[in-house]
């Protein structure tokens, strides 16, 4: 079997608890290198890779010639900057959500992409989790009938963290980005369909920065509603409603910490089903995806998916 050797461009909270272990988990996968300032913030990556190699510059890293794929969890800002440093360098880059600042940002990493022939994608990787696979079936084969309403939430209380980067709007902090994502993106994988219009956006900022946000749109067919909040008490589902059923996800985005991946049926006769899955680790099945696609087998969410909700994000904060 072919290795891909991984390296970290950062040694985030969120690659050390979540990506890192990840990439070790992962068939195919060797966590390799990582690159901080902070050497001292590298051993817990240490213990899972033992022959780690550690970079003091990240620069050094994507020169490393025994790196094939570069992982970014960096502030939001910095994601396609570093993205595309990594394509350039013939490092194929796995880029965290949001994978940009903006529709114009994704659309240099795509010509980017698209000249140097280096794969590169957001680590969007709900979509890679089966619920997920099996909401978008359901939905698209008919078994909800009609879809008329898309709906959820997604919410944590982050207020004493004041000095997390979600806070900061210099670095692209803020709820839409950080969480918002999740419920436009599972809309938009489950239904394939793109919103005709924003309906609108209640949004309430702290120093610049959404910490709240409802917002309503018009879909061919169906409605979409959605809260995301950063001063709410931790709380996530997403519904799809059609004419003959409703089918409800109970942990859709991180199932393993906040709950069982859990998809629950009830059709209009009155039946229903529950389908489980307490083991399958999104972020693992991720990792093994983007290995396929770099060989180019297809992906669940190329960039011009990740463009596609990031449309919707730029449109609600102009709003």
């Amino acid at each position: 079997m072919e290795i891909t050797r991984w390296g970290i461009l950062g040694a985030a909270k969120f690659a050390r608890e979540h990506m890192g272990p990840a990439i070790v988990q992962a068939e195919g996968a060797e966590l390799a290198a990582l690159a901080t300032s902070d050497v001292a913030k590298a051993e817990p990556f240490q213990k899972l890779a033992p022959n780690l190699t550690v970079h003091t510059d990240y620069d050094a890293l994507l020169a490393d010639p025994n790196i094939d794929a570069i992982y970014i969890p960096l502030p939001n800002d910095l994601h396609v900057p570093w993205a595309l440093k990594a394509v350039e360098a013939g490092k194929a880059v796995l880029v965290e959500k949001p994978v940009g600042m903006s529709v114009l940002e994704i659309d240099t990493l795509i010509t980017a992409r698209d000249r140097t022939g280096v794969f590169a994608a957001e680590a969007f990787m709900i979509v890679h989790h089966p619920q997920w696979q099996k909401m978008r079936e359901l939905v698209q084969d008919g078994a909800l009938g009609a879809l008329r309403r898309v709906g959820g939430t997604f919410s944590y209380d982050n207020s004493a963290d004041t000095t997390n980067i979600r806070q900061q709007a210099a670095r692209g902090g803020g709820g839409l980005r950080d969480i918002g994502v999740y419920t436009f993106g599972s809309a938009r994988f489950v239904t394939g369909q793109e919103p005709l219009r924003i309906v609108s956006a209640q949004i309430t900022r702290e120093a610049g920065v959404d910490v709240h946000a409802q917002v309503t749109a018009e879909f061919e067919g169906f409605t979409y509603d959605s809260t995301t909040s950063m001063r709410m008490t931790p709380w996530q589902y997403m519904e799809f409603h059609g004419e003959k059923g409703v089918a409800r996800l109970t942990a859709p985005f991180n199932p393993l910490v906040y709950g069982e991946a859990r998809l629950e049926l009830v059709s209009s006769n009155g039946s229903s089903e529950v389908f489980r899955w307490p083991r399958d680790n999104h972020y693992v099945l991720q990792v093994e995806a983007f290995q396929h696609a770099m060989r180019g087998e297809a992906y669940a969410c190329p960039l011009e998916f990740s463009k596609g909700t990031q449309a919707m994000l730029d449109t609600v904060l102009a709003m």
